[in-house]
């Protein structure tokens, strides 16, 4: 069966529609729609009454997107650099030839995925994270003025969460987020 037909994990997808550039008088900001489909439980096309099947729309403007997702990509190249500053310093200190036979013997499959392992942010990086997910929160929320600034982190920031976080405002190709944290914390915001 092919991915269209079947969708195995939870997952979101997310999509945006750019209307045409002509804006109505009385309208002083473009708005750009911010569609999304999600699953909870695994599902087929076939069975298209499921109760596990949710989808929606907002309406967000543009003048909000293109700087979150600036900020965005500077916290993925922040935590990159916090990355391999700590790759290089874990690698920096010296090794006997022992202890270096012994590294070889790890076998890579047993390790995480480097994009996938949780990063430690020190407090400057947790800092502009938070920021940053306090502004999706705002602006994925219902009512904008309800939603307060973050005090912790909703779910685990690995490399590949903060990339799909700022893949979801590529207005160009969107993303599709499957099951964890960060969808979980996605979806209770929609």
């Amino acid at each position: 069966e092919s991915r269209a037909t079947v969708a195995p994990d939870r997952e979101i997808n997310i999509q945006w529609y750019i209307p045409p550039m002509a804006k109505e008088s009385n309208e002083t900001d473009t708005k750009v729609l911010l569609l999304y489909a999600y699953n909870i439980s695994p599902i087929r096309i076939s069975d298209i009454s499921s109760t596990s099947m949710f989808s929606g729309y907002l309406w967000i403007p543009l003048a909000r997107i293109i700087p979150l997702r600036e900020k965005l990509s500077d916290l993925k190249e922040q935590i990159e650099l916090s990355m391999q500053a700590s790759k290089s310093f874990s690698t920096s200190g010296r090794t006997s030839f022992h202890e270096q036979n012994e590294t070889l013997k790890i076998i890579p499959s047993f390790q995480p995925k480097r994009s996938d392992a949780k990063v430690h942010l020190d407090g400057k990086i947790e800092e502009i994270a938070k920021r940053c997910l306090s502004e999706v929160k705002a602006l994925l929320s219902v009512d904008p003025a309800l939603s307060s600034p973050l005090t912790e982190i909703p779910f685990d920031v690995t490399l590949q969460s903060i990339t799909n976080l700022k893949d979801m405002f590529d207005l160009a190709n969107g993303c599709i987020i499957s099951d964890g944290n960060l969808f979980n914390w996605i979806i209770s915001l929609l």
